[in-house]
């Protein structure tokens, strides 16, 4: 027979087991925090705070730089609110297979996307972002320069150092490398726009000119050139019927009018004309012995250049003028219609019943 042990070796035996045991779980879990920290610390983990107070549904414009890899994207995403934490997005990419795929620029994005829907959108690349300009009809050039300016951000010296430095062309007329301002009135066409967030000056304007070009080949000009006049001086004529009218079916009559004087030697004797030389629009200022090229009360023939900026049914009026034999117009009626008259006495006696009307003074 083998001996039986001591009493007190069969409690030591039982210790020594749960004494393992417990060193044992102290390892497992001891080792379970390094790793969790060494995943933490690789997948950049070990902050969600920036994220966690920003409320989801913003909309937000984040720029992905080139070169950037998922780790520096996915905190870029984070930082902004758009994805939890930048764990989700690199786990994300992973299972999309789209390390190499992911595209630079600028994005407007949502915050609390899932992770999965923005390495779709990063994969397609940046959308284009756009907006739209709207020049209206009858606006002097200094009035369109406002616009762009203001519409689109860029700064109005650009837009006007585009103009005179010869970086914008235009075929409808000849000028020099470097024309004045002036030189462009008339020549921009009136319309809406929708331009990239990226286009300069140089684009904007271009896209306008040649705009403009593309008008006026959609048009017949065979008759008003035929009669000796040129296309810009169609412009010319349109950008007077602009400034006048303000009744659509009137263009063609008053066209008429400006024909017919213009076939007589008359002078035009438009106040549109007078207040553009006077840089106004205010009607209390016209003066008509105002000394300037443009004053056709005093200057016979055409003013040297358009007014305003025509649209095309003012150019289809220009090149198609009514077939008349009025010499004079003047406003009658508060809805800006106007009588016509052949005759000195007939526009005299239409003059005093407009302001028996009380349309004119």
């Amino acid at each position: 027979m083998i001996p039986e042990p001591p009493r007190g070796s069969r409690l030591v035996r039982p210790l020594v087991v749960a004494t393992l045991v417990v060193l044992a779980g102290i390892g497992i879990v001891t080792a379970a925090t390094r790793l969790g920290s060494a995943v933490g610390e690789r997948f950049g983990a070990g902050d969600r705070s920036p994220t966690a107070t920003v409320p989801a549904g913003l909309d937000v414009e984040v720029e992905i730089p080139r070169g950037a890899g998922a780790a520096q994207i996915a905190r870029i995403l984070a930082d902004a609110g758009v994805v939890e934490s930048p764990v989700e997005f690199e786990l994300a990419v992973r299972a999309a297979g789209a390390g190499t795929a992911l595209q630079a620029g600028r994005y407007r994005l949502v915050t609390g996307m899932a992770a999965s829907d923005v390495v779709d959108l990063l994969r397609r690349g940046p959308q284009v972002v756009t907006y739209d300009i709207t020049v209206r009809e009858g606006l002097r050039l200094t009035e369109i320069l406002d616009v762009l300016a203001d519409v689109s951000g860029i700064d109005r010296g650009e837009f006007e150092a585009a103009l005179t430095s010869g970086a914008v062309r235009t075929g409808v007329v000849e000028m020099s490398d470097t024309p004045d301002l002036v030189d462009w009135e008339g020549l921009l066409f009136p319309d809406t726009y929708r331009f990239s967030e990226n286009a300069t000056a140089v684009d904007i304007l271009t896209r306008l000119a040649r705009t403009m070009e593309q008008r006026l080949d959609e048009i017949d000009w065979t008759d008003f050139e035929a009669a000796g006049f040129s296309r810009y001086e169609g412009i010319v004529i349109a950008s007077l019927i602009e400034s006048e009218v303000r009744v659509a079916e009137e263009r063609p009559l008053v066209s008429s009018v400006i024909r017919n004087r213009l076939d007589l030697g008359m002078p035009l004797q438009i106040d549109a004309t007078v207040l553009y030389a006077l840089g106004t629009r205010e009607v209390s200022a016209f003066d008509r012995d105002v000394d300037s090229p443009y004053n056709t009360y005093r200057v016979t023939g055409l003013p040297p250049t358009p007014i305003a900026a025509p649209g095309r049914a003012s150019l289809e009026a220009a090149a198609a003028p009514a077939d008349t034999e009025y010499l004079y117009y003047v406003l009658s009626s508060p809805d800006g219609r106007h009588t016509f008259s052949r005759t000195l006495e007939e526009h005299q006696a239409a003059v005093e019943q407009a302001r028996r009307d009380g349309v004119l003074p």
